[in-house]
């Protein structure tokens, strides 16, 4: 398996887990830090977990934006800064998410065809 190919969607699970973990939300750190030994196992539907949590996660990341960005303003603080950090981590958990899309991530995890499939 390439590491540069997975190494985003690796990052992304880990920030994750650090931003659960200093919200005192221990298990869904722990699970975000152990998602990327899904990588390990070549099954046609990790490819698909993996995607969908990654989008979940930006979505997460947006999510928390909003109310933090809501809070600064509420204050009368700067939040453009906080604003573009958040947006570029969200931005980066999609793009982890479509780099399985890619033909070397598909083929590693393609389904194989028993020989009653062909």
């Amino acid at each position: 398996m390439n590491l540069l190919r997975v190494l985003p969607a690796i990052l992304s699970f880990w920030l994750l887990a650090a931003h659960f973990y200093r919200a005192g939300w221990l298990i869904p750190s722990a699970l975000c830090a152990l998602l990327p030994l899904l990588l390990l196992l070549r099954r046609d539907w990790v490819p698909r977990l993996l995607q969908a949590l990654l989008v979940l996660g930006a979505l997460e990341w947006l999510r928390t934006l909003y109310g933090l960005a809501l809070m600064r303003m509420a204050f009368d603080m700067p939040w453009a800064r906080l604003g573009l950090i958040l947006g570029a981590v969200a931005l980066f958990a999609l793009f982890a998410a479509v780099l399985f899309e890619t033909r070397a991530l598909k083929r590693r995890y393609r389904r194989e065809l028993s020989s009653a499939d062909r």
